[in-house]
């Protein structure tokens, strides 16, 4: 043993020696050929170097030099080959190589000479310690004259040699597997130099420079280092040695590892899930019927693959390497069987001996992640059910715990209304899908045991019918629904109209309904030309929407826009159908007499006539009479269908009785007047009622409904109603138009003697006069008649069935000016601060800042709908500073409910839409600092919500909002820069001196100007 140390050292010291001589030769050289030769007598001790392959690019000096030299044997040449790897000399003889070579000589090299003699040293030599060298060359700095830019180039073209196109990782798991054995890795010498190994490979794209080949990205690299580690995995399946298969695993584990912590999981996933996805596959395939456990349990690669996925030690990588594997499944369509059995072959092992990992899959991915709802179904039958499924469906083993613990946790969770404030809808639905899906797989037996959870489930379902968002509601449907089949499989109970059968989406048309991203604006106009609001809070006024007309025929409000003063109104005809509606029912039913046979007419009683021939309504009193008699449905139903069009015709007992009838069309109940099925119709004419009267009488109307808003005689349903009926009311307000005719100049009184015919006799152009026969008796006949058709005027028509008593002319819109009027602003007021005052105080049955949210949010909402009516107009920036009070209370702005946060969000956009820039612009000059700080608090908290809040559509209507306060700030500046304009233009130049608390509420710099706003 001592002699062979001594031999060893020997060998060493004269291998010093040579290297030595070689860089004397290199640094002292003043030809790239005496460079070449130095290096070609250290190569030619350690590899079989064939001089022939390069002399022709030398001159003949140094030719005849190579073809001298001493070759050693094959055996000496080993022993130098492993002395100088394993000891100092390669070291020492690389950095020159690196260095002072690369940068002064390399390229003069020819290329044979770069290959067979240059290369050498890097690629013929042992991976793990050429990777140990070259890497830390990547961050060198020139220093000394040598060229940093021509080192790094050099070292990146030897790595791309080594690790990539000669497979240098595939290299080095034989290198360990060989020199190595299983004591050391026990004893743990081994662990430090594969930890540094891994650590030095996955850390090569970072140190290359941002010029460096593309191959050395990190994309490129580490997908073609994945690619040699599966390579190593499949030669490890068929490997008997297993001390050594446990050391290349360890290595593999420990690199997958460094890629996940460089967040590269997507793309190591992306490589390894098809390839272990096509081993599953061929599986599955010769075994064509039923596949039992046993099978994968013997099979060696889905060991290999546990055991590698077991030695990846580090929790945040395996967290990282399952998700992805569930979203790659999911994008190479795997069915349930396929996904199972690949997610069994990486993790079972991991689930059964680490606690960590099996809380990954039923804590972690149920409760705080969100996937779609297949990769649910393999999450619960992988972890929770554990066993295979059945042909796509999830199948229950028998062993149950599992399930029912998960299941009392999910309902824990979701039966919470902390839960339901502070959750993102997605994650919502997800884990009511989780308890969904678990429930379905549950017996009335299995759910006795568990406890709490049918008190958990009806109180979430219970927390859920309560809000005002569909899908919401439609969740707590479908987990009642699975409840009440798990209780009763004969009688389940259905809360939701949609359902049909037994099968559940549990998917809820999410990504329909949270796919778009909406958008705050004042209004926008639809194809149409009409005003329609904003479809940011889309549900905040879906309520009133809703309702659509079913078997009646009622016209919409813009019909009523237009207010003719020609027009006469026969109120006998304002009852529940028109002339034409009265049309269409005869020719139906004479086309249905025709077809109809004789013998299918029978006899009846003409006594029930009187039924049909009610009392025609012509008189508002009698339609508040008839609205009272809740004991008189048909009459109740036929005065609300003849409410609207009589408050339309306005008549002068509607000044008068305004506020009684607004009082009883809130109070009637329109379920109960109705069949089943026309509700909806009921309710929407009496709310359409409702808002003509609020129209057409607004202060009278007005008076009455703020009232009762608050008041504890009406429900929750009710408020709402008015709130919503307010809202159209204002749009009604503020769209309505009204023709006023020409007043043209009359001709002159005495006609001109050279007219061609006077005024007072008819024209040629008519038709000759008729005697008219009268069919009366004799002695009436005092006198003859006659008659005869004028010519009609230009463009004047005859229209059908028409209530005027005059022809209309065709051109009347010509003949009269559209003058269009926003009455809104009168009433502005009216509409709002009635509703502001005390909507916070607690009464007996309301709580708006508390269970009554949605009525809170309904009042937010319709408040920014006025400020969007009343915008540009004086009376918006008298209102803003009151509502901007309202809006700045902790309870209102970061409400928990995200329905009231939108709200907000919404009439703090109308706010800053309606405001003028020259109110302002006279604010700030005044030193009124209410309004700056109600608008810098807008813009404060829009960012706070865009940052923090959890709901996907309140940071996007608050980054809308921080747009409009930006436009509002611009145009506020260029406002009071013209002002400093227009005033220097005639006095000179005069600064406009704000106070000097205003720059403290904005970081605004208005351009061109040293004024902040």
């Amino acid at each position: 043993m001592a002699e062979a140390t001594e031999q060893e050292r020997t060998l060493e010291n004269n291998l010093l020696n040579k290297i030595a001589e070689a860089i004397s030769a290199i640094s002292d050289a003043k030809h790239v050929d005496q460079v070449i030769s130095a290096i070609h007598s250290v190569a030619v001790l350690l590899f079989p170097v064939d001089p022939s392959l390069f002399s022709g690019s030398i001159g003949d000096k140094y030719r005849e030099r190579f073809s001298s030299s001493v070759v050693p044997s094959t055996d000496e040449r080993n022993d130098w080959l492993e002395t100088f790897y394993r000891g100092a000399a390669f070291p020492t003889f690389a950095r020159v190589l690196l260095l002072d070579v690369a940068s002064d000589w390399l390229s003069c090299f020819p290329i044979s000479v770069q290959k067979h003699l240059y290369d050498v040293f890097f690629l013929d030599g042992p991976v793990i310690e050429v990777v140990q060298v070259l890497v830390p060359f990547l961050h060198h700095v020139g220093d000394g004259g040598v060229d940093a830019n021509s080192v790094q180039t050099n070292v990146e073209r030897l790595l791309i040699l080594c690790l990539l196109e000669n497979a240098g990782v595939l290299k080095i798991t034989k290198e360990i597997s060989d020199s190595y054995q299983g004591e050391n890795f026990k004893n743990g010498s081994l662990k430090p130099l594969l930890s540094r190994l891994s650590q030095i490979l996955t850390s090569i794209p970072d140190k290359a420079r941002l010029k460096a080949p593309p191959l050395l990205s990190s994309h490129l690299y580490f997908k073609n280092i994945t690619n040699q580690l599966l390579q190593i995995l499949d030669d490890r399946a068929s490997s008997t040695e297993a001390n050594s298969t446990v050391i290349v695993l360890s290595f593999v584990g420990e690199i997958f590892s460094r890629i996940c912590r460089r967040g590269l999981s997507d793309l190591l996933l992306s490589e390894v899930t098809p390839h272990v996805l096509a081993h599953v596959r061929r599986l599955l395939n010769s075994k064509m019927g039923s596949i039992e456990m046993e099978t994968f349990q013997l099979d060696p690669t889905p060991q290999i693959w546990s055991k590698t996925m077991e030695a990846v030690t580090d929790p945040y990588a395996v967290e990282k390497m399952a998700e992805q594997l569930l979203h790659q499944l999911y994008a190479e369509h795997a069915s349930d069987v396929e996904a199972f059995w690949t997610i069994w072959s990486l993790f079972h092992r991991n689930v059964i001996h680490q606690a960590s990992v099996r809380s990954i899959f039923v804590d972690k991915f149920l409760l705080w992640k969100v996937f779609p709802i297949r990769c649910l179904r393999w999450i619960l039958q992988f972890s929770v059910l554990e066993c295979p499924p059945v042909t796509n469906t999830l199948a229950k083993g028998d062993v149950t715990q599992g399930l029912l613990e998960t299941t009392q946790r999910l309902a824990s969770v979701w039966s919470k209304r902390e839960f339901l404030q502070s959750v993102p809808l997605e994650q919502q639905a997800y884990i009511t899908a989780a308890l969904g899906l678990c429930l379905e797989n549950m017996s009335k037996e299995e759910l006795d045991r568990t406890k709490d959870v049918m008190h958990s489930i009806l109180q979430g379902v219970s927390c859920r019918l309560e809000n005002p968002g569909d899908l919401v509601r439609k969740m707590a449907s479908s987990i009642a629904f699975m409840f009440s089949k798990v209780i009763d499989p004969k009688n389940p109970l259905y809360l939701d109209d949609s359902f049909t059968g037994n099968a559940i989406d549990w998917e809820f048309g999410l990504q329909m309904a949270v796919g778009g991203v909406r958008s705050i604006t004042n209004s926008m106009e639809n194809e149409d030309g009409e005003n329609k609001t904003s479809a940011a809070l889309t549900e905040v006024n879906d309520s009133s929407r809703r309702n659509k007309e079913k078997n009646r025929k009622s016209k919409n409000i813009s019909d009523f826009l237009l207010a003719d003063p020609d027009e006469i109104v026969d109120l006998a005809t304002l009852n529940c159908e028109t002339e034409s509606d009265k049309d269409d029912v005869d020719d139906n039913a004479s086309v249905s007499s025709d077809n109809s046979s004789v013998t299918s007419l029978e006899p009846y009683d003409l006594m029930d006539d009187d039924k049909d021939l009610g009392k025609q309504f012509t008189h508002l009193v009698d339609v508040v009479g008839a609205l009272r008699k809740t004991d008189d449905a048909d009459g109740v139903e036929k005065a609300i269908y003849v409410a609207e069009k009589l408050v339309r015709a306005s008549p002068d007992e509607l000044t008068h009785i305004a506020g009684d009838l607004a009082r009883t069309l809130v109070q009637v109940r329109c379920s109960d007047i109705t069949i089943e099925g026309e509700e909806d119709s009921a309710e929407e004419k009496r709310q359409r009622a409702l808002i003509a009267l609020l129209v057409t009488r607004p202060f009278e109307s007005l008076e009455t409904l703020n009232n009762i808003l608050y008041s504890p005689n009406v429900d929750v349903s009710q408020r709402i109603m008015i709130l919503d009926v307010m809202s159209e009311a204002a749009r009604e307000l503020a769209n309505s138009k009204t023709l006023k005719p020409k007043h043209e100049a009359r001709g002159p009184l005495i006609s001109n003697i050279s007219d061609p015919q006077p005024w007072y006799l008819p024209s040629n152009a008519s038709t000759p006069w008729k005697k008219v026969p009268e069919t009366g008796s004799f002695h009436l006949n005092w006198a003859n008649r006659f008659e005869r058709e004028l010519q009609s005027k230009p463009g004047q028509t005859k229209k059908g069935k028409s209530r005027r008593w005059s022809l209309k002319s065709a051109d009347r819109d010509q003949n009269s000016s559209d003058w269009s009027q926003n009455k809104f602003p009168l009433y502005a007021a009216a509409f709002m601060l009635p509703a502001m005052k005390e909507f916070d105080k607690k009464r007996h049955g309301v709580d708006l800042l508390g269970r009554d949210f949605v009525v809170l949010g309904k009042l937010v909402h319709m408040l920014g709908v006025c400020m969007q009516c009343a915008s540009m107009h004086p009376e918006a920036s008298a209102l803003a500073i009151s509502l901007l009070d309202m809006l700045q209370r902790r309870e209102v702005s970061n409400h928990p409910e995200a329905y009231v946060r939108r709200a907000v969000l919404f009439a703090a956009s109308s706010v800053l839409v309606a405001l003028h820039p020259s109110y302002i612009v006279s604010t700030l000059v005044e030193g009124n600092l209410d309004l700056s700080r109600a608008l810098e608090w807008i813009r404060t908290w829009a960012l706070q919500i865009a940052d923090s809040d959890i709901d996907r559509d309140c940071y996007t209507m608050a980054l809308s909002c921080l747009q409009l306060h930006a436009e509002m700030a611009l145009q506020t500046s260029r406002a009071l820069e013209s002002t400093g304009g227009s005033s220097s233009s005639s006095t000179g130049r005069i600064n406009i001196s704000l106070p000097s608390g205003i720059s403290k509420l904005t970081s605004i710099k208005l351009p061109s100007s040293n004024v902040h706003l």
